[in-house]
Formats: structure tokens, C-alpha cells, sequence
């Protein structure tokens, strides 16, 4: 259902509210460029700093003005089950077309309440839900054992895996049916994912490389291997710099050195430094994205 490259889109910042011409744009951009799919207010997109309504706003811009030409899935997740009922039943009503939902942070569930609380969303929501596994930001880790009991639940119909464990992600896509759309959640584990069936990724770096990340799906995909990979090493230091410090830090500030936002984040996440501001700056020139 949620196949090749969707875009984690940054949520563009100014004055201290949401940049929503600068979002406008993005969304064009990434089109335009080929990707397929945007997911707005994810961690990329500082959904844990986004107030309520900003956060509902930020979604009905991205929904019109993508205007049905790329499915959008919106970030819906939070550590209260009834948040993310609310929140996914507005992404729902606003005319998205799927939600990412991070396993609960800082509670810590066990697996059976990790279980219940996707279980709980679908239910109540009855609309398409990829589960998200990022144990670096939750402070749990979803097992492929529950992954495979959540892919038997009607709506559930993907997961984004950022567990950084390839072979972790191999079982699941093993436990799970062909048509559960496995997503890497890290940027350079695009093509390893791919190895073992995967199906794309929810992508960091495409916000600055979409039409590279596009055709590192793509040549995969139509079996040019040798071209997949030649890709993956041309991008290698863009994955790793654009996470020299936490996302979206750099990326914010790659996009403002592309001239495509204003570089504001808010706290309690701060400006990239000056030293790795130069770093970026050379990988920027080195792969062809700053002249």
C-alpha cells in the first residue's frame, strides 16, 4: 500500500509559527521530484514541539496541496492511546491517507500493551496505520514476534523499522505477509532493507535528495543492482552527516543553505554547530546539492 520513497517531511518554522508557504513549496518540490509519499509531523518534522492545533494544521496543508497526487501519512503517534486516537482520527477527517504512530515513549509497555495500544487505534479509527519501531527515541523495542500479531489486525498495514538491526528487520519481514509493507526508518539501511524484501523507506534524506533517494529505490527495483548500490555509496556521507547531530538539526540546516526554509528549530533542539556546519557544507558541494 505504502511502497518505494515517502518523504518524513520537516515542518518549516518562521517567526516562531509554522512556515506554511515554505511548506506549500516543499510538498511541490518532493512531488516533483518523484516521490511517493509525504509524512508530515513525524520526528523530522518536530511533532513533539508542535502544539495541537499546529499540528492539525500542518496536516490539512499537506493534504491540499498534495492535492491526491501522493498518498499522505500523517504522524499521528503519542504515548496516550487517546492522543493517538484523536490525533489519527483527525489525519483521518482531514483526508490523509494513512497514519505513522511511533510505539508509546518513556511509558515502556511491555510487548502486550505495545500490542493493545495499536490494536486500540485500529479499532477505534478503522483506517490504513503503519506501526513505527524506533526504540533509539521510545525506549522500547517492538519484537518481530508482536510486529507479526499486529499484521493480522485489519488497518495495520505497515511498519516503519528504524530498529538498526538489519537482521531484526529480516524476521520480520519473514513473520509478516507479502503485502505488509516493511519501511526502513534509517536512510542508509534503504538498500540493505530492500535485500531482504523490503519494500522502501520513510526517508530523512530525500527532503534534500529526493530524485537520488527515488532512483536508489528504484533501480532496485527494476533489478540493476549494480546502479542501486552505486547510488547508495554516492549518497553514504549525506546519510551520515545529515545525523552528525540529532534530526533534524542538520537537515534544517541543509535546507536553508538550498534556500528552501529558514533554518529556525525550537528547542530544546539548537542551531547545528560551526564546526559540522562546514562538514555540511562540503557534502552538500561533494554530491551536487549547493553549487
Amino acid at each position: 500500500m505504502f511502497e518505494g520513497i515517502l518523504t518524513a517531511l520537516v515542518t518549516p518554522f518562521r517567526a516562531g509559527g509554522v512556515d506554511e508557504k515554505a511548506l506549500r513549496d516543499l510538498v511541490d518540490f518532493q512531488i516533483e521530484a518523484g516521490v511517493s509519499g509525504l509524512v508530515p509531523c513525524g520526528s523530522t518534522g518536530e511533532s513533539a514541539t508542535l502544539s495541537h492545533s499546529e499540528h492539525q494544521r500542518v496536516v490539512e496543508i499537506v493534504v491540499a496541496a498534495s492535492a491526491g497526487r501522493v498518498p499522505v501519512v500523517a504522524g499521528t503517534g503519542s504515548n496516550s492511546t487517546r492522543e493517538a486516537v484523536a490525533l489519527t482520527r483527525h489525519a483521518k477527517e482531514a483526508g490523509a491517507d494513512g497514519a505513522l504512530l511511533l510505539s508509546p515513549y518513556y511509558n515502556k509497555p511491555t510487548q502486550q500493551g505495545i500490542y493493545e495500544h495499536y490494536a486500540s487505534i485500529a479499532r477505534e479509527t478503522a483506517f490504513p496505520l503503519l506501526v513505527y519501531n524506533i526504540p533509539g527515541r521510545t525506549a522500547s523495542n517492538i519484537a518481530p514476534e508482536t510486529v507479526a500479531r499486529l499484521a493480522e489486525l485489519d488497518h495495520i498495514v505497515g511498519i516503519k523499522e528504524a530498529c538498526g538491526n538489519i537482521d531484526q528487520i529480516a524476521h520480520v519481514v519473514a513473520r509478516c505477509p507479502a503485502d505488509f509493507d516493511v519501511l526502513s526508518g534509517d536512510d542508509s539501511f534503504t538498500l540493505p532493507l530492500l535485500a531482504v524484501g523490503g519494500k522502501g523507506c520513510i526517508s530523512t534524506t530525500s527532503n534534500v535528495a529526493p530524485r537520488e533517494m527515488c532512483e536508489l529505490v528504484s533501480a532496485f527495483a527494476s533489478g540493476d543492482i549494480a546502479r542501486a548500490q552505486q547510488v547508495h555509496y554516492q549518497l553514504l556521507p549525506l546519510f551520515d552527516v545529515l545525523f552528525c547531530e540529532t534530526n533534524p538539526i542538520p537537515l534544517k540546516a541543509a535546507l536553508h543553505l538550498a534556500g528552501r526554509i529558514d533554518e529556525e528549530i525550537r528547542l530544546p533542539l539548537t542551531p547545528l554547530t560551526e564546526a559540522n556546519r562546514e562538514r555540511l557544507q562540503l557534502v552538500l558541494k561533494d554530491v551536487g546539492i549547493l553549487q
